[in-house]
């Protein structure tokens, strides 16, 4: 399959608004203020612009100016009834830009909503529980076989059509429904709970689907993160699972145009997120181990951490797109389950190479 290469920004702003389409008691009827984060999926074709090496930063400036009237306002005064759904509504309507695909408005650090252009909204909460587990199939001596434990995360997704309706799922609603799954597993050993005797990442998202989808029939995955850098979602059919790597390099822009401040010598932070696509391993009870994935990443890391990229060859120029090929040349063959990778450059803003299916959001 082709693989496609889509630009992820995002931009924060801090606004107060009051809700009152919500019912009478919601505490979001009153006025409240939120640290929001617009987010945006892009496309942009080839003659978008001429400085075709610093894109990104170009996109980032675009939509920050677009934002700005929402940033230290009363959002009210801007959009009439200024829910997450109608935020996303506005922004992709003041946006002059071509090829979006998602505008997203995260009005928490646990909550947010993407909109895509047929108005299908992708609502999502994040949720954080504690528990110890081991994996009674995994070869001895493997760390992930002794009792060990982790703070997990949850985010319960959830998609339907808007219909020009102001607002969809309701983010107390996944709540409640969360509440008595949240209180079987916080503080708990997952392998003494039914159905989580090989407690693994995916074991765990379809164990939580499967009490889910009965009571919040739009459920549309669910993602455990089990560390901070690795997780895994399911859909009720399909695992997707991911591990990130960050890395520290040096670049020069040399397709930026000649005042462009990125034709200088710079560098970044990389957080490179990647996506692997496979059925499930029964007896193991994951598609892919972790572990195995982070051992046949290390060559590519290591070409990449701690070096000037435009040293490397195939890296010349050293944007965003061609450190992803650079990046898909070399591992898809390693990892066959490879379907996509992140590259953010700096938090929230960077690029993805696509060449399965998009799957759910993650928080930027």
């Amino acid at each position: 399959m082709k693989s496609e290469f889509y630009y992820l920004t995002s931009v924060p702003f801090e606004a107060a608004r009051k809700v009152e389409i919500l019912p009478e008691g919601h505490q979001a009827r009153n006025l409240h203020g939120h640290s929001f984060l617009a987010r945006m999926i892009s496309h942009q074709p080839a003659d978008w612009t001429e400085s075709q090496g610093n894109t990104s930063q170009q996109i980032r400036e675009l939509f920050n100016k677009t934002i700005a009237p929402l940033d230290y306002s009363f959002l009210n005064d801007v959009i009439k009834v200024p829910t997450d759904e109608n935020l996303a509504r506005w922004a992709r309507a003041q946006l002059d830009l071509p090829g979006i695909l998602v505008i997203g408005i995260q009005s928490a650090t646990d909550q947010g909503v993407d909109l895509d252009s047929r108005d299908n909204a992708h609502t999502w909460r994040k949720f954080r529980f504690e528990a110890a587990h081991q994996l009674p199939n995994v070869p001895e001596g493997h760390q992930c076989g002794r009792m060990h434990g982790h703070g997990f995360e949850v985010i319960i997704h959830v998609n339907e059509e808007l219909n020009d309706a102001d607002l969809g799922t309701d983010f107390d609603l996944i709540g409640q429904c969360w509440e008595p799954i949240q209180s079987r597993l916080n503080n708990s050993c997952l392998n003494d709970i039914e159905g989580l005797e090989n407690p693994t990442s995916e074991m765990l998202a379809a164990w939580i689907w499967n009490r889910l989808k009965p009571i919040l029939g739009s459920l549309s995955w669910v993602t455990v993160y089990e560390t901070a850098t690795a997780g895994c979602h399911y859909d009720g059919s399909r695992y997707r699972i991911w591990k990130e790597f960050g890395f520290e390099s040096a670049i020069q822009l040399e397709l930026a145009s000649g005042d462009d401040i990125k034709k200088r010598l710079l560098g970044h932070s990389y957080i490179s997120r990647l996506h692997l696509t496979a059925p499930l391993d029964h007896v193991m009870g994951w598609t892919v181990d972790y572990g195995d994935v982070k051992e046949l990443f290390t060559p590519t890391y290591k070409q990449l951490d701690h070096h000037y990229l435009n040293e490397i060859e195939g890296l010349e120029a050293a944007d965003l797109e061609s450190i992803l090929r650079w990046m898909e040349k070399r591992v898809s063959g390693v990892l066959p389950q490879l379907d996509r990778i992140d590259l953010y450059e700096t938090p929230g803003c960077g690029a993805m190479l696509c060449w399965g299916e998009h799957g759910p959001a993650l928080p930027a």
